[in-house]
């Protein structure tokens, strides 16, 4: 029974975190960039302050972790959010997702700056490498000269570089500083999301601005966005982590990009162009040459991924 359980919580995961871009676009077509942004992280924020106060876990007293995961807050949630609320105004959902995968990259390369010791092996080089040649196939460079449309998208796709970056820097700052060992998962995660909510509710005043529109499908995919994909998803993944290790838990990172295309494909009738697909299957083979999943299963047992996906 608790195999299914966990089973059931890893395709909520993968359809989670799938859907966030397509409902990030559905909340654009009534909301600003950075009102999609600000709304999806203090829900999120919310709905695990409720999950906190009712399995009465305790808030964290060491200033040294408040401040660090102010940190994290601004990496992890603040700036990725808004970048990736932004690259959508021009970007396909479904395009977007696919540039999600490129978190693991991105954060291996972060490690190798704030965490010396941490150095990369050639597979890892080798893995990072082919990751970048996915990206330039995603961007399909062939195409911008001959099709605006093509080339109108390209600093949105910029953005969404920027915002795995940041995802990147933010997993690399957990893992220099500890910041959260010892603490509980769920709790760390609540007291980020909190801080980057106070923080985008003071900016909002100045950036968050324009005029709203809201009808039941945008109020739906706002809810589905925060509360499930930033807030719940988070407490799922955290169960998965301790049930099968973030080494296996990690792999709902290869599920994500092929909900999001299918979302944006089928139900927002997103044109998907030949190289999009080719490229998220190059970017995710380089994610497994560097997490070691192509060496077989015993070296991949010795040699657990570090790095994982953000939600």
């Amino acid at each position: 029974m608790l195999a299914l359980v966990n089973a059931l919580l890893y395709v909520l995961v993968a359809l989670t975190w799938g859907s966030s871009f397509f409902f990030a676009k559905i909340g654009l077509e009534g909301l600003a960039p950075q009102q999609v942004a600000t709304v999806r992280t203090v829900l999120g924020a919310v709905t695990l302050v409720v999950v906190l106060l009712v399995t009465r876990r305790a808030w964290p007293r060491e200033p040294r972790v408040w401040g660090h995961l102010l940190v994290v807050a601004v990496f992890l949630n603040a700036v990725p959010s808004s970048l990736m609320a932004w690259a959508e105004q021009t970007v396909p959902s479904g395009l977007a997702s696919i540039y999600n995968a490129t978190t693991p990259i991105m954060t291996l390369l972060a490690l190798t700056v704030l965490v010396p010791s941490e150095r990369l092996s050639r597979r890892q080089l080798g893995g990072v490498a082919l990751g970048i040649v996915g990206v330039l196939v995603l961007v399909g460079p062939w195409d911008l000269v001959g099709d605006p449309a093509v080339l109108a998208t390209v600093p949105g796709q910029v953005a969404l570089l920027g915002m795995t970056a940041s995802y990147g820097i933010g997993l690399a700052w957990l893992r220099r500083f500890g910041v959260g060992s010892g603490q509980d998962p769920t709790t760390v995660a609540t007291v980020q999301l909190t801080l980057a909510a106070v923080l985008m509710l003071l900016v909002a005043p100045v950036i968050a601005t324009g005029p709203v529109r809201l009808d039941w499908r945008i109020v739906a995919a706002m809810v589905a966005l925060g509360a499930v994909g930033t807030g719940l998803a988070y407490a799922w993944n955290t169960r998965l982590v301790g049930a099968w290790g973030a080494g296996r838990a990690s792999t709902v990172t290869y599920l994500t990009p092929v909900v999001g295309v299918a979302l944006g494909v089928v139900v927002l009738g997103e044109p998907l162009r030949w190289n999009e697909p080719v490229g998220g299957l190059v970017v995710l083979l380089g994610i497994a040459l560097a997490s070691g999943a192509l060496r077989g299963r015993r070296s991949a047992a010795r040699s657990r991924p570090s790095v994982r996906s953000a939600g």
